[in-house]
């Protein structure tokens, strides 16, 4: 669950690029990466941490172009470090760069064929570095000096024939030109939009609509599943189906969690989405507890803030802001372990006591994945003088592993996974817990909406769209990504960043 942007511009971009940056900085908070070209050259500043953090005054002097893109990263395949941040780079064809948000599911099949057929170099272990790869040879297959459109679709629709999983790609072809593209699912997100100056039009691909809205482009739609979009060295837009079969299956976690409550994705209002998963969420609580005796609605900020009111209100309950961030400590599901997860739970919130002294309390939280936030602030909710705390995920109960780029790759490590609803409650110290129906999640984010009728619901029912996806795999995923796998990387050596891979395009000054 990365954040990607790409813009072609009559002006320089760097800047805008930095700010769509900090704009999508909820979708990843381990690196942030810009890459821009002026005259054939691509000028890079990449590093670990915060966009605000990465990026210097000296460092956007030189991001230099009127086209450029830019990406954070949120880690799941792979290791962490200033050589995973992206984009990518290759030298041939052309000079291509490249930023990717998701997962490919045949990425160790596709690293032995881009070694043993494809005759390249991989230096990390990112399947992002792999689809570059992919894309690049593709698109030297076509053998011209000079790329037209048509080249880089046909390179697309080879792409598509040779990857399986989940991205959302922009990237740069030094000289000629801005592409972007989005797997045949469409699981990941990716919308466009156009703006118009004395230069005439300027376009911008970005993972979030938030993000064009921000940048005064007006969004046009979201990249059909298979769809590829190319922005010439002229600044003429292209676009074009590249896959020969293609279904919309979006990721319905955009809605439950990852994506801002302003931004629209695939056509759909995530802010609306949220209003009614807390409006069907009441009417189970009516429906299974009609003598419920809560008394006051309290969501755990900010994700589950939208469902909480609208919940609150269908319940005729009080909402009360019962518990105050700490905005200065990043979000606790993506932190990389469960040690540093429940430390920081702590830290990012506080309880306000009157809220709590004596009051029945319902918490609100927008899902519940491997519990240790839950079990934490329910425990801050006693210790507040709650005298009975209640639980409610605006989602259903997460039981499977996540694939397609979201940090849920161990089923051991999910609270849901084997337990019943109940079960999951008295671990958490709730009591009691309701969760939301997926029947209910699903008509929740597809009210309205155009053109969806599915949603990549894997986490829940154990359904992977891809189809490849068996015990086999995800057994090998879980060795290789559970929490004491991450644990033994980072802590393997006297000093970790020795036995790091080294970025060998990177011009950050220190």
């Amino acid at each position: 669950m990365c954040g990607v942007v790409g813009i072609s511009a009559g002006s320089s971009v760097n800047t805008q690029l930095y700010d769509a940056l900090t704009i999508l900085q909820h979708r990843g908070q381990d690196a942030a990466g810009i890459v821009t070209e002026a005259s054939g050259e691509l000028h890079q500043c990449k590093d670990v941490g915060l966009a605000k953090d990465v990026f210097h005054q000296r460092d956007m002097e030189r991001l230099v172009g009127n086209k450029g893109i830019g990406h954070v990263r949120y880690p799941t395949a792979g290791s962490s470090g200033p050589a995973l941040a992206q984009p990518f780079y290759v030298n041939s064809p052309y000079g291509i760069c490249m930023a990717h948000n998701g997962n490919l599911t045949n990425s160790d099949e596709l690293r032995q064929h881009i070694f043993r057929a494809d005759l390249r170099h991989l230096n990390t272990d990112s399947d992002s570095e792999v689809l570059l790869n992919v894309f690049a040879h593709e698109l030297q297959r076509q053998g011209k000096l000079v790329p037209t459109p048509e080249d880089v679709f046909s390179a697309v629709a080879a792409t598509h024939k040779r990857c399986v999983g989940a991205y959302a790609v922009v990237g740069l072809v030094a000289r000629y030109g801005l592409f972007a593209f989005r797997d045949v699912y469409g699981i990941r997100p990716l919308c466009f939009g156009v703006r118009h100056s004395d230069a005439g039009n300027e376009y911008a691909v970005a993972s979030e609509s938030v993000v064009l809205d921000s940048l005064g482009f007006t969004v046009v739609r979201d990249l059909a599943p298979g769809e590829a979009l190319y922005v010439d060295e002229n600044g003429e837009l292209h676009l074009q189906q590249c896959a020969e079969k293609s279904k919309l299956v979006p990721c319905i976690f955009e809605h439950v969690y990852f994506a801002r409550p302003d931004s629209m994705i695939d056509n759909i209002s995530v802010y609306k989405s949220r209003l009614r998963m807390g409006e069907r969420l009441a009417e189970k609580v009516l429906r299974e507890r009609p003598d419920h005796d809560i008394d006051v609605v309290i969501p755990i900020p900010d994700t589950s803030r939208v469902a909480a009111q609208a919940m609150a209100e269908t319940l005729g309950i009080k909402l009360r802001e019962g518990f105050m961030k700490n905005r200065y400590i990043g979000r606790t599901f993506i932190m990389p372990g469960q040690t540093q997860r429940k430390k920081s739970v702590r830290q990012k919130l506080n309880a306000v006591k009157l809220e709590f002294q004596g009051k029945n309390v319902m918490l609100v939280d927008d899902s519940i994945v491997r519990g240790t936030t839950s079990k934490e602030i329910i425990q801050m909710a006693r210790d507040a003088g709650a005298a009975k705390v209640y639980m409610a995920s605006a989602a259903p109960g997460v039981r499977f592993p996540n694939v397609y780029g979201i940090d849920m790759p161990s089923a051991k490590e999910l609270i849901a996974h084997g337990r019943s609803d109940a079960e999951v409650g008295e671990i958490i110290g709730a009591d009691w817990i309701i969760y939301q129906e997926l029947d209910d999640l699903v008509a929740a984010a597809a009210e309205g909406s155009e053109g969806v009728d599915q949603f990549e619901c894997s986490v829940f029912n154990g359904e992977y769209i891809t189809g490849d996806v068996d015990s086999a795999y995800l057994e090998g995923l879980e060795q290789s990504r559970n929490d004491n796998a991450k644990a033994a990387r980072g802590s393997g050596a006297a000093n970790a960043r020795l036995n790091q891979v080294v970025g060998i395009h990177n011009n950050r000054s220190q």
